[in-house]
């Protein structure tokens, strides 16, 4: 199967390591994953995926919100009605539970069917998450 992994870390970085985890997992079961950085590409190939997995951070320790370039990359992926989707949070803060139901209202406003979500805590468990992804 096709994936995508928007990876929408609070600040401009490199993929931390629970993306890298989530994509070593799901790699690892035979999947074609990609990661599209929310902060530098659009959304405009989200459409020629099978599965779109949006993994995020809350903006800070004491926030529930979610980083901005998330919806700028889901709006401009034309075509989301309909797609199977999961949607994970880092495990950073004490609103937690509330950046993960920002994050889902956000991809349900594209039309996206969330399937799965959860929180993910660090590397060794995103990646235990990527096996689970269309087993």
């Amino acid at each position: 199967m096709r994936i995508a992994v928007v990876s929408a870390p609070a600040v401009r970085k490199p993929p931390p390591d629970y993306i890298t985890g989530l994509v070593k997992g799901m790699s690892s079961m035979g999947h074609r994953v990609d990661i599209i950085d929310a902060w530098t590409e659009d959304g405009f190939r989200l459409p020629g995926y099978e599965y779109i997995v949006v993994a995020a951070e809350p903006n800070s320790f004491f926030s529930g919100k979610i980083p901005q370039p998330v919806s700028k990359v889901l709006t401009s992926g034309s075509a989301l009605v309909g797609k199977k989707s999961a949607a994970f949070i880092k495990k950073s803060g004490l609103f937690t539970n509330r950046a993960i139901s920002n994050l889902m209202k956000t991809m349900e406003k594209e039309g996206m069917i969330i399937n799965w979500s959860d929180i993910l805590f660090d590397g060794p468990h995103a990646e235990a998450m990527g096996k689970r992804i269309g087993a």
